[in-house]
């Protein structure tokens, strides 16, 4: 049953029954809905392939750079619909994208690929884009040490703030992390969630994909996993995180009680979906 519900609050994402294909008949979503309230934070679970990624692309509107297509369904932030939209229009909505793979521009200072992230910001003058740089070097003190340096000389964890820090230079009200802790030492990841945190707590809601479940389950006020295209479990990030499927499947814990470790009952799920 398609959703009917009214549309969503200012500052709200709210995806509605998207169906994303990749050509003519590969399905990487099938009928997905979550919402992301203003100021929340929400992760995404699942395996490689689940489509986590594919439904970050198809709101920050890059997913025809990748082959895809919206073929159903709808996403909207607040009033604003933003299917099938331009990158530069959903970042002109309030929403941005930091891809996998901490994507800098390697040749580039820190300070020009700071600049960089002010692009598809319009009717905004320099005076806003100093306070911004300002804001993002006072949340990524070494930003501010190695603004001269060029970013493909920085450390794996330091073009991971890099590209959040551009990320945030176009002051989204939302932020799309795209497995921000990957390829990253325990203690650089933990002080990337400290990162998250703060940016959280200053009022920007964040969706995050995130392949570290414990990690994402940690940060997040609700969560939802995917498996093969379609939601499977969803529901406050607390109460996932204590689901004897999450934990077998997601944590690497074994039930005490082996009986536990069956696939969820649909009666379940559907309680899970809420």
């Amino acid at each position: 049953m398609r959703s009917t519900a009214p549309p969503a609050p200012p500052d709200t994402l709210d995806v509605r029954d998207l169906t994303v294909v990749y050509g003519r008949s590969v399905h990487a979503l099938q009928d997905v809905s979550l919402q992301v309230p203003a100021g929340g934070i929400v992760a995404l679970l699942g395996a490689n392939g689940a489509g986590k990624s594919t439904l970050l692309r198809a709101v920050s509107g890059t997913l025809p750079m990748h082959g895809g297509a919206v073929a159903g369904g709808t996403i909207a932030f607040g009033d604003t619909p933003l299917t099938g939209r331009a990158p530069a229009d959903v970042v002109a909505a309030g929403v941005v994208q930091v891809p996998e793979g901490r994507r800098v521009f390697s040749g580039l200072s820190v300070e020009d690929n700071l600049k960089a992230g002010r692009l598809g910001v319009r009717n905004r003058g320099r005076a806003d884009a100093r306070a911004a740089a300002e804001q993002i070097y006072a949340l990524f003190p070494v930003l501010a040490e190695r603004r001269r340096q060029a970013a493909g000389l920085l450390s794996g964890g330091e073009q991971q703030m890099l590209a959040m820090g551009r990320a945030l230079m176009a002051r989204p009200r939302l932020l799309l992390l795209d497995e921000p802790s990957l390829g990253l030492a325990p203690q650089i990841t933990a002080r990337i969630a400290r990162i998250v945190r703060q940016i959280h707590e200053q009022g920007t809601g964040v969706l995050v994909v995130e392949q570290n479940a414990a990690l994402a389950l940690e940060l997040a006020d609700h969560a939802c996993v995917l498996d093969v295209g379609r939601v499977r479990l969803e529901g406050p990030a607390a109460e996932l995180s204590r689901s004897d499927e999450v934990r077998r499947l997601y944590l690497g814990e074994q039930p005490e009680d082996e009986s536990a470790a069956v696939v969820a009952t649909p009666r379940e799920l559907a309680r899970w979906a809420g």
